[in-house]
């Protein structure tokens, strides 16, 4: 039995909870989500459960299929092109922003924070490679003045974390992710604004490419 739900409103633990059963493969792309079976599961009410569900069909977890529910969403090549473009448009403007008054103990917490995600690859604790990451490039964004895009970007990159998870498979993925970040950290601490935020444009591109590749490789088996 799933241990009782104590954080915030019932729905957004929910939300957190499914999406995190979703990430990890609990319920693989084209699982039902019975709204019945996870309100006896998390022992709450169906109202909770309906809401997190909608919740998470905005964040394109799962699609709203009238007369079957709540069905767990495939990987998608249109959503890896929609959110990686606008993350490359909307994050350097972000890193423009912050970085310019991040102060030594904010790059510290970067570092950190790309430490923990080193650590983490190292482990192979996939379940934590996508928040990780996440955490990352927000720290990097922290002091930005545009808190609408700021809310925006958060969101692209939780729906990043699934697809973050499966390019950073690779051992190749991984290396160059360290170097990237590491390098990333480096142009910013001296202030070499133009080429951070082309750095930042080029990584979250190659990450496109490489999902890209693997869908339409997987598609040819």
């Amino acid at each position: 039995m799933s241990p009782p739900l104590k954080h915030r409103t019932l729905a957004s633990a929910i939300v957190d909870r499914l999406r995190q059963e979703i990430l990890a493969g609990s319920y693989p792309a084209g699982s039902q989500l019975r709204q019945d079976a996870l309100a006896q599961a998390y022992e709450v009410s169906r109202i909770p459960v309906r809401e997190a569900l909608f919740q998470l069909e905005a964040e394109g977890f799962v699609r709203i299929v009238p007369h079957k529910g709540a069905i767990v969403s495939g990987l998608s090549l249109d959503e890896i092109n929609d959110v990686f473009e606008l993350r490359k448009l909307l994050e350097p403007r972000l890193l423009a922003s912050s970085v310019p008054v991040l102060t030594a103990e904010d790059f510290d917490a970067v570092a950190g924070m790309e430490a923990a995600f080193e650590e983490a690859m190292t482990a192979r604790d996939i379940s934590r490679w996508g928040l990780l990451n996440a955490d990352f490039h927000m720290a990097l964004y922290a002091r930005a003045t545009q808190p609408r895009t700021l809310a925006i970007v958060a969101g692209l990159l939780q729906t990043s974390d699934r697809y973050t998870r499966l390019q950073l498979q690779h051992s190749s993925s991984i290396e160059r992710a360290r170097i990237e970040h590491n390098e990333l950290i480096r142009l910013s601490r001296a202030g070499a604004m133009k080429e951070a935020c082309r750095l930042l444009v080029d990584h979250i591109e190659l990450v496109r490419r490489d999902l890209v590749a693997f869908l339409e490789e997987r598609g040819k088996g």
